[in-house]
């Protein structure tokens, strides 16, 4: 009882707690070649998640998509982490604006 009313002075009843980024789903990705592996990428629909991209390439890399709105720089022999939906079903492309001949992916939401 005493739990119950606390939560409800404080407006927390009924709330919903966003999850932790330790508790979202991870997918890597690795940019070698100027491609990225895997180029297709199966993801759950409606559940934000986080991606890891790795360049392994000398040269810098941009994972970017138009469609689900990123952008981010990968230099050369490191990583950044991305923050994408939650998304729903369907096919999302996504690319590497330095290298557009070679560095092409799609998101695969189901």
């Amino acid at each position: 009882m005493l739990i119950a009313l606390t939560l409800a002075l404080t407006g927390l009843a009924g709330a919903t707690v966003p999850a932790r980024a330790a508790d979202m789903p991870e997918y890597k990705l690795v940019i070698k070649n100027q491609q990225f592996d895997p180029a297709t990428l199966k993801v759950p629909a409606n559940t934000k998640f986080r991606v890891l991209v790795t360049n392994q390439d000398a040269a810098p890399s941009e994972f970017e998509s138009n469609d689900f709105n990123r952008e981010k720089i990968v230099r050369p022999g490191s990583a950044v982490t991305g923050f994408i939906g939650p998304l729903k079903p369907g096919q999302y492309k996504f690319f590497d604006d330095f290298h557009q001949d070679t560095g092409q992916g799609v998101l695969v939401v189901e």
